[in-house]
């Protein structure tokens, strides 16, 4: 089986793919996979670490407004739509899949013309603009959300999968991972993360909210910044008397690249409502603070949180209402009522497809085979 695959931009558009890929990778130990990803940015990184091969090619995105900046975004994919035509040539793959962000774009699209099988998965409830155009004529359609159906028109195939998580989420045991990262059955663990990029909102917040606990001592803590958000808060923390250079209970980084320890150690999880997330917070059962991004296509953040807070699996936080003091009081609460986490668990757990991974792959075998 050889399978070239595309998507990034952010995690939550990589994550999916690398999941895909080491699903393949398991049951098909002489598969070829490689995947196409965007110079510089995240998916670099995280494809090497999970043990694959990337072709790097360089694509933008179009501006929402009118610029002269969108006339490079056609040059650059006119250019890797050629590249990809040559690369696709090369390594003949047996199915091409995308899992959105602008990179998929010019690698589907080749693939489509010259006649090679093809999918993609749609991780939010709202689709993104690539994923919309790429599913006219991919073969497979998997979406993540009951409902996002409507938003496709017309295609071959379309099928509920939600979203396929990392092997090493759901295999992670919570014992394992807390020994993993020194913590005691007594410590309160809290994990906060505001994105690959850096949410600046989740971040300012997160200052005050670290300053604090860093006097009171309440709960061990780890925070992940982001990209933007490393460039500043080190310096803004210590200004607030937090060196993020000194080991101890309340560690902050830029990025945690063993997320699935993390995940299983937590007691509560502070984060966005990006797709991916709420999929690894139910296969959990993790009880969460969702703080949905009002900066995204058709608010659909916001959706996704609302489909755990109102079926009491989570805790809703919207951004307007957004404040150290108010979130220091939420995971006090936590701490202090294990039967309200459990329950927020509990429920959150229902909504979970763990199963999400096994049914992609199902599904590409035998559009394979055929």
């Amino acid at each position: 089986m050889r399978v070239l695959l595309a998507g990034g931009g952010t995690a939550g558009h990589c994550n999916p793919a690398i999941a895909i890929a080491s699903i393949i990778r398991s049951k098909n130990k002489d598969a070829k996979i490689l995947f196409v990803g965007n110079r510089g940015k995240i998916e670099e990184t995280l494809v090497a670490k999970a043990g694959f091969d990337l072709h790097p090619i360089r694509i933008q995105g179009f501006r929402r407004k009118l610029t002269l900046d969108n006339f490079k975004t056609v040059e650059l994919y006119i250019k890797a739509k050629k590249e990809c035509t040559r690369l696709i040539k090369e390594f003949k793959p047996d199915i091409v899949i995308g899992t959105g962000g602008y990179v998929s774009g010019p690698v589907v699209a080749a693939a489509q013309k010259l006649g090679i099988p093809t999918c993609i998965h749609e991780q939010n409830a709202y689709p993104g603009i690539t994923s919309k155009m790429l599913a006219k004529k991919a073969d497979i359609v998997f979406v993540s959300f009951p409902g996002s159906e409507e938003y496709f028109g017309k295609t071959k195939k379309m099928i509920l999968s939600g979203n396929p998580l990392r092997e090493e989420i759901l295999s992670t045991s919570k014992a394992e991972a807390r020994a993993k990262l020194g913590l005691s059955d007594e410590d309160f663990y809290l994990l906060s993360f505001a994105g690959s990029l850096g949410a600046l909102e989740v971040n300012k917040a997160m200052v005050d909210f670290i300053a604090e606990n860093n006097k009171k001592g309440d709960f061990c803590h780890t925070h992940a910044t982001g990209e933007r958000g490393w460039k500043w808060m080190p310096e803004k923390l210590k200004e607030k008397g937090f060196d993020v250079k000194k080991e101890g209970p309340i560690r902050v980084q830029p990025y945690l690249y063993d997320m699935p320890v993390h995940l299983a150690a937590a007691d509560a999880v502070i984060s966005r409502a990006g797709a991916i997330t709420l999929g690894e917070l139910t296969a959990l059962g993790k009880p969460a603070v969702l703080i949905p991004s009002p900066n995204v296509t058709h608010n659909h953040q916001y959706y996704n949180a609302r489909s755990l807070s109102d079926r009491e699996g989570a805790i809703l936080l919207e951004e307007k209402d957004l404040s150290a003091e108010k979130l220091y009081e939420i995971i006090l609460s936590l701490k202090e009522s294990p039967a309200k986490r459990e329950a927020l668990g509990k429920n959150a757990k229902i909504l979970a497809l763990p199963e999400a991974a096994e049914t992609i792959y199902n599904e590409i075998y035998d559009l394979i085979r055929k």
